[in-house]
């Protein structure tokens, strides 16, 4: 268990012997971990539950098998379906690898970092390479136009 959860669960328990409301300890909480508080539905379980009786401040051990599905080989599964064929849909993928559709979509677009585009699937952001080619191209395209005035001229007519 991470030592700043630990700790939150630690002063939950405290401000219940303390007799402080909920509202009270989720602000307190707020004010001294800043963005590392609980979030106000943790802090409200826990207070409940030291309410009622609870001791422990550590997790209580989570049932089942933890899920293995975003593994990196299913990740590379995914990269070369994707780069095979741009426009498989995320069921099709899904089907394909047999994996959750949820999770194909979370691997696109979270571990891969790509969007939908029409009906492909391509990197949200473009790679040095690919900035430098486009600005290749347009340098190439500004030169053009300086020695050739008409260039765009005759480009928009055809």
């Amino acid at each position: 268990m991470d030592r700043q959860k630990f700790e939150q669960h630690s002063a939950i328990k405290f401000c219940v012997k303390l007799d402080k409301s909920a509202t009270v300890t989720y602000e307190k909480l707020q004010r001294a971990y800043r963005e590392h508080s609980l979030s106000r539905t943790q802090v409200f379980r826990w207070h409940k539950s030291f309410l009622d009786g609870r001791e422990q401040v550590e997790d209580e051990p989570r049932v089942g098998r933890p899920s293995t599905s975003k593994a990196d080989d299913n990740v590379e599964r995914v990269r070369s379906l994707v780069r095979s064929d741009r426009r498989l849909m995320l069921r099709m993928i899904s089907s394909e690898l047999n994996l959750n559709w949820f999770t194909v979509h979370q691997i696109l677009t979270q571990d891969l970092d790509m969007r939908k585009v029409c009906t492909k699937m391509v990197p949200k952001n473009l790679k040095t390479e690919q900035k430098a080619s486009r600005r290749d191209v347009c340098h190439d395209l500004l030169d053009r136009l300086e020695r050739e005035p008409e260039f765009f001229i005759r480009v928009t007519h055809r």
